[in-house]
């Protein structure tokens, strides 16, 4: 095979090869969050139902819904990097030969993994007030609203493990690029 034309030959509907065994767990579970986006769904159709039909609305199915959706785009990112199916500016990579674009996927990767790692530490930050007392006692932040449920807390402490969890992921593809792993 020419190096220079290198194909890119991936499997649609799945983890990229150089995302390793961490990448297809990651694809696997993104079924658990496309199954909370319908699960909002019916919420919400529930919620219709039961206010303008029975005039009979609930406390609880606002914020569910939003956390649903919001864990959903949360994980969203984490699965898109496992795919690589972010978004991205092609037009100077795709006329690159194959070893210069190796060169950049294994650069993007490291910036990506140290900006994760950042971003994991910020999410630290978030979770240290949004966890914990001042006392040190583990209580999840929660809403304020009427049903005051501990949403707030536990987006933010799945943000953290997601951030860890991409910075994790972006090292793994960096080494598999630098290897030349198919």
């Amino acid at each position: 095979m020419n190096d220079e034309i290198a194909p890119i030959e991936r499997e649609h509907g799945t983890a990229i090869p150089e995302a390793g065994m961490f990448g297809r767990i990651i694809d696997r579970g993104g079924v658990i969050f496309a199954i909370g986006i319908l699960v909002a769904m019916l919420i919400l159709i529930q919620e219709v139902i039961l206010r303008y039909v029975f005039n009979a609305p609930t406390n609880w199915a606002h914020e569910t819904t939003i956390f649903l959706s919001g864990i959903a785009f949360v994980y969203g990112g984490l699965y898109c990097a496992a795919r690589d199916r972010h978004i991205r500016v092609v037009l100077i990579y795709d006329a690159l030969p194959y070893r210069f674009r190796r060169v950049l996927d294994v650069a993007i990767s490291i910036v990506c993994a140290i900006a994760s790692t950042f971003f994991a530490w910020a999410a630290w930050l978030m979770v240290e007030r949004a966890a914990f007392t001042p006392a040190g006692e583990f209580r999840l932040e929660r809403s304020g609203s009427a049903w005051d449920p501990v949403y707030p807390g536990l987006m933010k402490v799945f943000l953290l493990l997601v951030m860890a969890a991409l910075a994790i992921q972006f090292v793994i593809l960096a080494y598999n690029y630098a290897k030349g792993q198919k």
